[in-house]
């Protein structure tokens, strides 16, 4: 109808490779190629209007239906465009456009009026604004902000802090202590106790799990950082994917104290309690300490989780009787009272 009546249709045009769009007023898409390749140099053969939208091609009869300012892509004859999709690709490519798209962002969050708006740009500003390639307290002073000044490097803190997460639990057990009446099943709990806590040490308190520079095999991130959870205790993997790097950013250092290493069989429902029955009628050196051992501190029970996949209800997973003891069957011939021959009388 715009082309009958010789009435212009504004749009915003915008090409393949920038970001900047100008607003342009055509009668049809003819008249509109020619303004565009004239504006961004490119050759009139080939050329051919997308909607920026979704990569739909604007032909003659579908641009007289668009709506007045509708965006449009400019592209040659060789090029193709997928949509919003295309623009996401390049968002995510920061190791070239971060600078640029970190420039615009905070442009844009100045005069953003909108909460919503402002929380998505604030939290892509939080993600571009990344510093996890710098380790060294002189390198990113903004990152050890409330850290111990004796903590010098980012992974240094990083395996303290996973160090004093397991030192937690290591507590939690010797607690137990107090919940004991017998005087042997205390003594022999204590033992216990001695010996995790060795085993500990020698793994030095298995603080690699959060140390970037570990090898692979050791620790729970990627040697730039970043983090994945590991979904709730039921289920294979995240469905939501969580993810974060600690090294990034002060802040995510913070947030990433939320997560949570999560038992899968629990500690204080399950696994604290099977040892303390263990030992009800047997001595520490009956009782598989290294089957504790891991189900207390190491990866087989041990799942990082990111806080919304923390279910803290009852889990329903019981420890494994068969490897409760060292081995059950001479355990339970020590525990019989030996059998007496009777001697025939003559």
């Amino acid at each position: 109808m715009f082309g009958l009546f010789g009435k212009n249709k504004p749009v915003k045009i915008r090409s393949y490779s920038e970001n900047k769009k100008y607003g342009i007023a055509a009668k049809n898409v003819k008249e509109l190629l020619k303004k565009s390749c004239k504006l961004f140099q490119l050759p009139l053969s080939g050329a051919h209007f997308c909607l920026y939208e979704d990569g739909t091609v604007v032909t003659e009869d579908f641009f007289q239906t668009l709506a007045d300012n509708t965006e449009l892509v400019l592209l040659s004859k060789e090029q193709t465009w997928s949509g919003v999709a295309y623009d996401i690709g390049q968002l995510l490519n920061t190791d070239r456009h971060a600078d640029g798209i970190i420039e615009a962002a905070k442009a844009l969050l100045s005069d953003e009026k909108s909460s919503k708006k402002r929380k998505i740009l604030s939290d892509l500003l939080h993600n571009l604004e990344d510093t996890s390639e710098w380790e060294s307290r002189e390198e990113d002073e903004d990152w050890f902000k409330g850290v111990d000044a004796r903590f010098k490097t980012k992974s240094a803190y990083m395996k303290f802090n996973c160090e004093s997460r397991i030192r937690s639990y290591m507590k939690e057990v010797d607690d137990a202590t107090k919940t004991i009446q017998k005087a042997r099943v205390k003594t022999e709990f204590l033992k216990a106790s001695k010996c995790l806590t060795e085993m500990l040490k020698a793994a030095k308190y298995n603080g690699y799990y959060f140390d970037r520079t570990e090898k692979e095999p050791h620790r729970l991130c990627t040697k730039e950082g970043w983090f994945t959870c590991q979904g709730p205790f039921d289920q294979a993997e995240c469905q939501t994917l969580h993810s974060i790097n600690p090294y990034s950013s002060r802040d995510s250092r913070i947030v990433f104290s939320t997560w949570n290493l999560d038992h899968r069989i629990e500690k204080k429902r399950t696994i604290i309690p099977a040892l303390l029955e263990a030992l009800q009628n047997h001595k520490s050196t009956d009782v598989n300490l290294n089957y504790f051992y891991q189900l207390l501190f190491s990866r087989k029970n041990l799942k990082l989780v990111h806080i919304v996949c923390h279910k803290k209800g009852h889990h329903d997973l019981l420890c494994d009787p068969k490897k409760i003891f060292i081995n059950t069957s001479n355990v339970d011939k020590a525990k019989q009272k030996p059998k007496v021959k009777k001697r025939r009388l003559i």
